[in-house]
């Protein structure tokens, strides 16, 4: 609970609320381009942390990335270049990154409720990411607080990491989930996707690309997601396009709804926001217990309908966004992180955790692509304008639009996961050709019996019918007389 909102609030790229702070002599563009490295360094952390837990316990993981994000902290303070500003920024990522598959593998093999709190937990740092970032830059009179967010629950963090691994020590260190060869060569391939997202999300910061190609290769990497999603096991793809939804939808669509709801937009501030989030926290987690505690096989059509409720959280964010009333964003916030977390949940507990790996790196991934596919969609609206009304204007119906695309796709991959479902189901058509008609005249074997009444009729046990008929000599030998009877009485039936 303490581990997670560190790992994901090191996402978002907030160095441009403090720009004004920024030293003169300093390139402003550059320094904000390497702020944004933390979250490639993560998601390309991700798949090779879960491999590693093959040979690296999770306690000590966890622990290994805490470290990181501490030190992450301290060189902050001393941040004056751009080179330096990237160094740390990535450290933060590599360490937050090694604390998301670490934190899921401690609770994998778990009481029930532990994971179900993981998957709470994930969902509401992921809704309320931009809100924590944005939050100790208030009245602040240096930029480098962007670099050591929180220091003190930083520190307290890696306190009860230490103890986690002094308490899994001392318990005879259990073994922990690992992901098998198969599952490893899947895990490892998600790189692949990752390092071009990242590489894509670079070059158009640093380029100067035009909205349209922004767009375009942001659906090229929705797609190439989506690909990778299909490329693991039956059991397992449901997981993993849930994991693609609600990575590029999630936080990318809670970050653009936070700062559109900023004071200066028209919202009612950060302040008003708080309890909103509070509260569609607090329903993600006990959604999440419900569904593990109390439907631990409905996976099927559970994760569909969470989908589902995502959907209708993103047609609310057209209605009521932008609101002076903060109370109102509990219905787009509350849908968001129930939905996910429902949705999660449902999928996460039919699969192993090689699988689950699998989809946390496909899904950590999908985040930079909504970031990708929604500053593309901003860069379209915010053209050409020229006032402070037509800036306002132009940032809500980016949001607005981005709502629309993101319904859309979370439509698509319900579809999508419904029928390749469907086709799994179906038995091959030679199987089908074979299925027995149980219960006709006909489903009897004639044996030749030692009496003189001829052929008995002897119908076969359940299941029988797919064995292979006896040969001519095998059918001439004398029936097993039945038990209690000599060998000698056979003619009795």
């Amino acid at each position: 609970m303490a581990s997670l909102p560190l790992a994901v609030v090191a996402i978002p790229n907030t160095l441009s609320v403090v720009a004004g702070l920024l030293p003169g002599d300093v390139d402003q563009p550059g320094l904000m381009r390497t702020h944004g490295l933390a979250l490639p360094a993560l998601m390309l952390t991700v798949p090779l942390a879960a491999v590693a837990l093959r040979r690296v316990p999770a306690a000590y993981m966890l622990v290994a990335g805490l470290a990181l994000v501490a030190l992450s902290d301290a060189a902050g303070g001393y941040a004056g270049s751009e080179l330096v500003v990237g160094a740390v920024r990535v450290v933060r990522g590599i360490g937050a990154g090694l604390v998301l598959p670490a934190t899921l593998a401690a609770v994998w093999e778990r009481t029930p409720v532990l994971r179900a709190l993981w998957v709470g937990m994930l969902g509401l740092s992921l809704l309320v990411a931009q809100a924590l970032a944005l939050w100790p830059l208030d009245d602040v009179s240096s930029w480098r607080v962007t670099l050591q967010p929180y220091p003190l629950v930083t520190g307290i963090a890696l306190a009860l990491a230490a103890l986690h691994l002094g308490v899994w020590t001392a318990g005879g260190r259990p073994a922990a989930p690992v992901p098998d060869l198969r599952e490893r060569g899947l895990v490892l391939l998600s790189a692949g996707p990752a390092a071009g997202i990242a590489v894509v999300a670079v070059s158009t910061a640093s380029e100067g690309w035009r909205a349209g190609w922004v767009i375009l290769l942001a659906a090229v990497a929705v797609t190439a997601l989506l690909v990778m999603a299909s490329m693991g096991a039956a059991e397992s793809r449901a997981l993993a396009y849930t994991m693609v939804a609600v990575g590029v939808v999630l936080l990318p669509s809670a970050a653009q709804i936070t700062m559109v709801e900023m004071g200066g937009l028209g919202g009612p501030g950060l302040r008003g926001l708080w309890l909103p989030y509070v509260l569609a926290g607090v329903l993600a987690v006990a959604a999440a217990i419900l569904v593990r505690l109390h439907a631990p096989a409905a996976g099927r059509w559970l994760a569909p309908l969470g989908l589902l409720a995502m959907v209708g959280g993103l047609c609310s964010v057209r209605f009521l966004v932008p609101s002076a009333d903060g109370l109102l964003l509990v219905v787009p916030f509350g849908l968001l992180a129930v939905g996910a977390a429902v949705a999660l949940t449902a999928t996460l507990q039919e699969v192993t955790f090689g699988a689950a790996a699998f989809g946390l790196s496909l899904g950590v991934a999908g985040v930079l692509t909504g970031f990708l596919l929604g500053t593309g969609v901003q860069m379209a609206m915010l053209d050409g304008v020229g006032s402070v009304q037509e800036l306002v204007d132009g940032f809500v119906g980016a949001l607005h639009w981005w709502a629309l695309i993101g319904g859309f796709l979370l439509v698509l991959i319900i579809v999508l996961a419904a029928v390749l479902a469907r086709r799994t189901d179906q038995p091959p058509a030679d199987e089908r050709e074979r299925v027995p008609c149980a219960g006709t005249p006909s489903d009897t074997l004639l044996v030749p019996d030692d009496g003189d009444s001829g052929h008995q009729p002897i119908v076969p046990p359940m299941g029988a019918f797919d064995r292979p008929v006896a040969s001519d000599e095998e059918r001439s030998l004398p029936s097993v007389p039945p038990q209690g009877q000599s060998p000698e009485d056979t003619s009795s039936p």
